[in-house]
């Protein structure tokens, strides 16, 4: 038998780090843009600082749009934060946009890159308006400060 208690304690120290299509190929793509520092790189940090903090950081990535969708959906009753890289579906995916309303999880969108510095498409963001905050264009520390920012935001409603 599972104790609620426990389980709702878990899903209070628990965040989750979705990454989006083409960031399996950060560190290797346009490096000028993505730095050099691989994906697997800066999740493995994220994690050993979340535990530092107190905290469990699960992380999943996908280049499929039904992939990242389940993994918010599946998110609903165990996570207390989600981090958002959604890559280019931040521009284009309503279904994404309407899990993330689904669940009512706060979350904070980021990006490596300035997205307000590149091509007009990535200007808007279909997302944005849901998030808690949004980290855009601190290349691979944009990850560490929504990590910092998402662990403030529960300390903060946790003291209220």
């Amino acid at each position: 038998m599972v104790n609620t208690e426990d389980s709702e304690n878990l899903a209070a120290k628990s965040l989750l780090l979705i990454n989006g299509p083409n960031l399996n190929m950060v560190g290797l793509r346009e490096p000028d843009i993505y730095g050099s520092k691989t994906l697997d790189g800066i999740v493995d940090e994220l994690k050993e600082h979340a535990a530092i903090r107190g905290f469990n950081l699960v992380a999943t990535q996908s280049n499929s749009e039904g992939a990242l969708v389940d993994a918010i959906q599946k998110s609903r009753d165990s996570v207390s934060f989600i981090l958002l890289n959604a890559g280019a579906y931040s521009h284009s995916s309503i279904a994404i946009r309407d899990a993330l309303l689904a669940v009512a999880i706060p979350f904070i969108e980021l990006h490596i890159s300035n997205v307000y510095s590149r091509e007009s498409f990535r200007h808007r963001s279909l997302i944005a308006d849901l998030a808690q905050g949004v980290i855009v264009g601190f290349g691979a520390h944009s990850y560490s400060l929504a990590l910092e920012a998402a662990i403030h935001y529960l300390e903060d409603i946790r003291s209220d």
